[in-house]
């Protein structure tokens, strides 16, 4: 995201790979990685991985009408009617979501299943879809470092024939912690699969396939020291594939739980951002804006605001915000608390909205 527009509701709360107002793959933050990446020589077969995978593949595209930018991000077609996986942090905040079959140059408008932000996982559906080709999956419980893997996906959100990164595996189990360019909050992300490969922004979403094209891995992030020099021969992030495809069949399945977002998004109309650090002050979520015609708005929240509780429950940062709206409804009553800009205490009764997805 492009730091000066707001992240409504935390939305976005990973630094997203993608173009600056919104493609996707998470950037990390410097200094929390846990071993060096040391890449490993490759051989792949690149003519035979493209024509395996590419078919099982869309480009995704949204309207972040809240924040005005748009995004891309990459999908893999999971079902021959058109479910399709990938990232949450691909289709936050989105107001509209469209995809492009790369097996039949197709594009579909898409409903968002449900997903789950602590995973970063969302299942999507494309409308009308029908007899698609599907990705091969493989299993991530055979990958081992040094594997060779290809990174294949919508490289920098260019559409058309998609990109192709080879590199090998460098860790297993790898935890990181990212943000977005909104600052709207960091997330921490685990068990992922380290590669040395060159993840690009809008490769978010794509597969992670091994030399006999299967997907192992879902792509989720690149170092935030490569993300901004440009240098070719980066590193990356997955989520495996085996963790990925049973919360997004558990979505899929209609099973709610306390990390997982069936249906509708709940909405009050704030952008938020954590607290900052050495601020002073309350602790909480702090009021980057209140939307405009939004709940919040008419709560007479203002920027500077800092959001304390809702229904009692403590926020302390911007996550905590975006994890309790994710189990609410829109129509739902919700007791919102605050410290305005002049440090007095406020709360006030507020019937929460439909949002944007993620």
């Amino acid at each position: 995201m492009n730091a000066k527009q707001p992240t409504p509701e935390g939305r976005a709360a990973v630094r997203l790979r993608g173009l600056p107002g919104a493609l996707a793959a998470l950037l990390l933050l410097a200094g929390l990685i846990a071993a060096p990446a040391t890449a490993a020589p490759a051989t792949l077969d690149q003519s035979a991985l493209l024509g395996q995978v590419v078919p099982g593949l869309v480009d995704i595209s949204t309207n972040l009408s809240y924040q005005g930018a748009l995004g891309a991000g990459t999908g893999i077609v999971i079902d021959p009617n058109g479910d399709v996986l990938t990232n949450n942090h691909v289709i936050e905040g989105a107001t509209e979501i469209t995809a492009v079959s790369l097996a039949n140059s197709r594009t579909y408008d898409v409903d968002v299943i449900g997903f789950d932000r602590a995973s970063d996982i969302a299942p999507v559906r494309l409308r009308g879809a029908e007899a698609l080709p599907t990705a091969a999956l493989g299993t991530s419980s055979s990958v081992a470092v040094g594997d060779p893997i290809a990174a294949i996906g919508n490289s920098d959100g260019a559409g058309g024939n998609p990109s192709y990164a080879p590199g090998s595996v460098t860790q297993l189990g790898a935890s990181v912690r990212a943000s977005d360019e909104a600052g709207g909050g960091a997330r921490q992300l685990d068990d992922l699969i380290r590669v040395a490969a060159d993840i690009r922004p809008g490769d978010s979403g794509g597969p992670l396939v091994n030399s006999a094209g299967q997907v192992v891995g879902v792509t989720v992030a690149a170092t935030l020291t490569y993300g901004l020099s440009g240098v070719r021969g980066g590193e990356g992030f997955a989520i495996p594939i085996d963790r990925a495809m049973a919360i997004a069949n558990q979505i899929r399945a209609g099973a709610p739980s306390p990390s997982i977002h069936l249906g509708d998004t709940a909405f009050i109309g704030v952008a938020i951002a954590d607290t900052p650090p050495f601020r002073g002050g309350p602790v909480g979520a702090v009021v980057r804006q209140a939307l405009p015609d939004t709940p919040a708005q008419a709560a007479g929240l203002v920027s500077g605001d800092v959001i304390t509780a809702v229904d009692g429950i403590p926020i302390g940062a911007a996550a905590d915000l975006s994890n309790i709206m994710d189990q609410r409804r829109p129509g739902d009553t919700i007791v919102l608390s605050w410290i305005d800009r002049g440090g007095n205490p406020r709360s006030a009764p507020v019937v929460v909205t439909k949002g944007p997805v993620g």
